[in-house]
């Protein structure tokens, strides 16, 4: 199982929008130098939604060659379309990831009962470790404990990623899913106290611009070390709360820019960060201490 500090990755582009390899090579030997425990390539972060099938798939077995074992990888290939779901999904099993995050179908809605399908039939199709994601806030679909109790049963979905900031569905998840089924916050605002409350780990927004200081958090909430996890979770809480301005990752994207991390470089529909958030996001991470 993999647990602690999982970085939802930034897909680094060149300001014409195409990907930016050499930044997200020192990107990933970056978070292996910081101590972070895996990544996510091409989730929600990594502008999955607006790169093509090829560009998706290319993105992920350059993340996985050059980790080179390093660290596990998680892939995202999630889509609203089951057929495509599978084939992102074959696709990263044969670049070698660790394991596919699986975001719920957006935008059509599907009831309880085609959520257990849907991820049913991704499942039989490829045979990788799959984590179920659950993000209602972006989806329009909620996925309940009860569905994702379902799915637990299948021996390859192994975890959720659930991002509704809901910590009472840790303990309802735990119920019906077994100690044996990894749960992630996929919400930088209380994954301290979702890991507190018996949370595997974050796959986490801010890890890309603090991922030492994450790792420690991680860390100190994975042994119970309350009052440690608490001191580090209240130096990222601007960070938690002003990466997300506007949508992810236009504030993160502008944050790894500042530091000289990556060029300025977003796809559209997204933009850069309009100019009167970056004095309140600069402040957020001098209090981090990134700058």
């Amino acid at each position: 199982m993999i647990q602690g500090n999982v970085v939802a990755l930034v897909t680094p582009m060149m300001a014409d929008g195409t990907v930016d390899q050499a930044a997200l090579y020192k990107l990933l030997d970056w978070h292996v130098e910081q101590g972070t425990d895996a990544v996510v390539a091409m989730g929600t972060t990594g502008e999955s939604a607006t790169l093509d099938e090829a560009e998706h798939c290319g993105v992920i077995r350059l993340v996985v060659e050059h980790i080179a074992g390093r660290l596990p990888v998680v892939a995202g290939t999630g889509a609203n379309s089951t057929t495509e779901a599978i084939s992102l999904t074959r696709c990263a099993s044969l670049a070698g990831a660790d394991a596919c995050l699986l975001v719920t179908p957006y935008y059509n809605k599907p009831t309880q009962e085609g959520l257990y399908l849907h991820h049913k039939a991704i499942a039989e199709a490829v045979d990788i470790p799959q984590i179920l994601y659950n993000v209602p806030g972006r989806t329009a679909c909620d996925m309940l404990p009860e569905t994702v109790g379902r799915l637990s049963a299948i021996s390859n979905i192994v975890g959720v990623k659930e991002a509704t900031g809901d910590l009472g569905r840790i303990a309802a998840i735990r119920a019906l899913a077994g100690e044996d089924f990894a749960i992630y916050s996929g919400d930088d605002a209380t994954g301290c106290e979702s890991m507190l409350a018996g949370g595997n780990g974050v796959i986490s927004v801010t890890t890309n611009v603090a991922p030492a200081l994450m790792a420690q958090l991680c860390k100190a909430a994975l042994a119970g070390n309350r009052a440690a996890a608490e001191a580090i979770d209240a130096r990222l809480a601007a960070l938690h709360r002003d990466l997300f301005l506007e949508s992810n990752p236009i504030p993160v994207k502008w944050a790894l820019s500042e530091m000289g991390m990556i060029q300025k470089g977003i796809r559209l529909p997204l933009t850069w960060l309009s100019a009167p958030y970056h004095q309140p996001l600069r402040q957020a991470m001098s209090q981090a201490g990134l700058i």
